[in-house]
């Protein structure tokens, strides 16, 4: 919902005058919604800069697109923060205008302590709550901690299943660009060997929660470091994150990319188009076979490049790498 304050707060586009629901429609489900309290009601915000939009606009598309023909049978992650100074209001707001909103509380999944399945929230919205609780329970699928723009990401338990955050935004410069997709995009390959000691064995079901998002004054202003500048097939200029991360993918599609570390990811995006031969050396050395990634994504300018856009890539990772009787249909 970050459509205004270009070139700090701005981190999506104004396409059409129903914004969110063309995201939807292209295929979004995952969104990163942040409110602040304005005149005793919620509005989105983007930092300081108002978004115009308030809650229950919100509220209103998403229950449009969930009780529509194309919506009835998916879901749509809704990840809410509080973007002003903590208040105890803040959550009764975020659960009485659900409550009042059309759909009301039927069409959310506010369980907490638990990610539920896919069948299970068919049709509704899953809350996760970055923000207070309310009479001492948290509402939806609620974060223990989120440290500030730790680089190597950080992990947390929710009830049987261990959630992999990578939200590394406050990166230095553009410089940083190849480092800040590695990080986001490794974490959504599998813990191989496990390594963390929250993750105690390879059965335990994990969740993956990346941004690919970031943003710094001067040199990492959002626009720059999503669409990147300058005309770096070229080479004057650089290639933004977006077009980084559709090329990984591509790469992995096709058994290229290297294998599932940081390091590795890291000298691939680097060599892919600063040394195209020795990059080549590296993906026959350490291609991975089957790739399986999995996560919620979030990214800024989405849409961008349009002439190979990553959303399509992102959707066909649903079905690369599946396994019989660990992923299924329902």
């Amino acid at each position: 919902m970050s459509f205004y304050g270009w070139p700090i707060s701005q981190c999506q586009s104004l396409l059409t005058s129903n914004p969110l629901l063309f995201q939807l429609q292209s295929g979004i489900r995952a969104l990163d919604i942040r409110l602040s309290i304005k005149d005793g009601r919620l509005i989105s915000f983007h930092g300081i800069y108002p978004q115009r939009s308030p809650f229950t606009s919100i509220l209103d598309t998403l229950c449009q697109f969930l009780t529509a023909d194309e919506g009835s049978s998916e879901c749509i992650v809704v990840s809410i923060k509080q973007e002003d100074t903590a208040s105890p209001l803040f959550t009764s707001l975020v659960h009485s205008e659900i409550a009042a909103s059309p759909g009301g509380d039927d069409i959310w999944y506010t369980e907490s302590n638990r990610i539920p399945t896919l069948g299970e929230v068919r049709g509704k919205c899953v809350l996760v709550s970055r923000f207070g609780e309310l009479g001492g329970e948290a509402l939806g699928i609620h974060p223990d901690r989120w440290p500030d723009s730790q680089k190597d990401g950080f992990e947390w338990n929710c009830g049987e299943t261990l959630v992999r955050v990578s939200d590394w935004y406050a990166i230095p410069s553009f410089l940083n660009i190849p480092e800040k997709v590695a990080h986001a995009a490794s974490i959504l390959l599998p813990l191989h060997p496990p390594t963390s000691p929250a993750a105690p064995s390879q059965n335990q079901n994990t969740l993956s929660i990346t941004f690919f998002s970031a943003s710094s004054i001067p040199l990492a202003l959002p626009p720059m470091i999503a669409r990147g500048f300058g005309w770096p097939k070229w080479g004057l200029g650089v290639s933004g994150v977006n077009e980084r991360v559709g090329r990984w993918l591509l790469s992995t599609f096709a058994g290229d990319a290297p294998n599932p570390d940081a390091r590795s990811i890291s000298r691939f995006f680097n060599l892919n188009t600063a040394n195209p031969k020795k990059a080549q050396t590296i993906r026959k050395k350490g291609a991975i076979d089957e790739p399986r990634i999995r996560g919620w994504v979030y990214m800024d300018f989405y849409e961008d490049p349009v002439e190979s856009g990553v959303i399509p890539l992102l959707v066909e990772c649903n079905f690369r790498g599946r396994k019989l009787g660990e992923e299924g249909w329902i």
